[in-house]
């Protein structure tokens, strides 16, 4: 078996934020009530795509497992202290990390029961957070956010607009969204317009 191709790991020194000149910290819309979301880029993270080969996917689910830590399986999405993983498509998990070998180990375990791909150079991580999340994401995107209909842990692919987007829940009321570079800033904007009715800080 050929050894697998493993791009340029982000050097996060050199690396460049695609909101820089738009990310202005701080408390903004209405604040009456104070800020009750948090707007926060997820910058620098190690972020794949990871495709079973059919029949293979229990295999695949396991090596994403040693590979980043995040216990997912074939019907179960999941998150760990450093990583998180979720499966938008059957047989198909979108991995993210903190750690910048996350592809190269990813290569490693998955081997030929699959494919991976490395997207951090592409992709960039938004995340809100706070009671009014849910009210503020609806107004963005068609899907229910309530607990039981989205529990802890749950992800999936969905669109706003033209905008392609990757939603996981990774905690009580905080979800991270994944879009490509080239639209971060434009969803950035509508993310924080979404924001402005409940009062939001970005930190």
């Amino acid at each position: 078996m050929a050894e697998p191709f493993v791009s340029t790991p982000v050097i996060t020194d050199a690396a460049e934020s695609p909101l820089a000149g738009h990310y202005e910290q701080g408390e903004f819309g209405n604040l009456d009530r104070g800020a009750r979301v948090t707007l926060t880029e997820r910058f620098a993270l190690a972020i794949c795509d990871v495709c079973a080969w059919p029949g293979s996917e229990t295999k695949a689910a396991n090596a994403i497992k040693r590979a980043s830590g995040a216990s997912v399986t074939k019907t179960k999405d999941a998150i760990a202290e450093d990583a998180q993983a979720f499966q938008h498509a059957p047989g198909r998990w979108s991995v993210v990390a903190q750690n910048p070998a996350l592809p190269e180990a990813l290569a490693k375990a998955v081997g030929e029961n699959g494919t991976v791909v490395d997207l951090s150079h592409g992709r960039t991580v938004l995340r809100i957070d706070g009671r009014q999340s849910r009210r503020a994401l609806s107004k963005l995107f068609p899907i229910d956010f309530r607990s039981d209909a989205f529990p802890l842990e749950k992800g999936l692919a969905t669109r706003h607009h033209e905008i392609f987007a990757q939603i996981q829940r990774v905690g009580e009321d905080a979800f991270d969204i994944i879009v490509f570079r080239s639209y971060a800033r434009a969803f950035w904007h509508a993310l924080r317009k979404a924001s402005e009715e409940v009062g939001y800080a970005v930190a």
